[in-house]
């Protein structure tokens, strides 16, 4: 075995035996699922997000592919994929760091410090800017629509439906349910 994958190995088994929760995807190591809570004393407090961890065949070499299942409102953060700023990640990203970084410091530091000037969202990332107050009350709409832990098991893949990527504007107001929801 060589040693990127002994350290591939060793890192995704030193997550598994963290306090995250770790769900591997079709039995293998190199992409799963790991539940994350927003950072204490930030707008995504309380809120928990699957998020979706690809490693790639150059781990730790090259940094991994990370991803929220449920929606997210937030300038780095693509809203319909969920995908995360690469930039965010492989600016800093160092073969010393593990899985636990990514986890432990980079994604709280991402939630904690938006970067509005290099934006995934540009809806997110103006409204960051023109009006801060508005793009709190947003991002505590999303924590209490589609960031409970009720909805990260039935969080939707990445191009769940049509409805969302032709009216991404009408989320916030509209009826629809969220995925495994049931009304009263």
């Amino acid at each position: 075995m060589s040693s990127p994958s002994k350290r591939r190995d060793m890192d995704v088994m030193k997550l598994m035996m963290s306090d995250y929760a770790v769900e591997t995807i079709n039995d293998g190591i190199n992409e799963f699922n790991v539940e994350f809570h927003g950072p204490k004393e930030s707008l995504y407090e309380g809120g928990v997000w699957k998020i979706r961890v690809e490693l790639p065949d150059a781990y730790p070499y090259k940094s991994p592919s990370i991803g929220f299942m449920n929606k997210i409102f937030h300038p780095n953060v693509d809203e319909l994929s969920g995908s995360v700023c690469l930039d965010v990640i492989n600016q800093s990203w160092s073969p010393m760091f593990d899985l636990l970084n990514v986890f432990e410091v980079f994604l709280p530091q991402l939630l904690l410090y938006p970067n509005p000037t290099d934006p995934l969202n540009g809806d997110a990332a103006s409204l960051l800017m023109k009006d801060k107050q508005q793009y709190e009350q947003k991002v505590k709409e999303y924590c209490e629509r589609y960031a409970k832990r009720a909805n990260i098991g039935n969080a939707p893949a990445e191009d769940s439906s049509d409805e969302d990527i032709s009216d991404s504007q009408s989320i916030a107001s509209s009826d629809d349910d969220i995925a495994g929801h049931s009304d009263p």
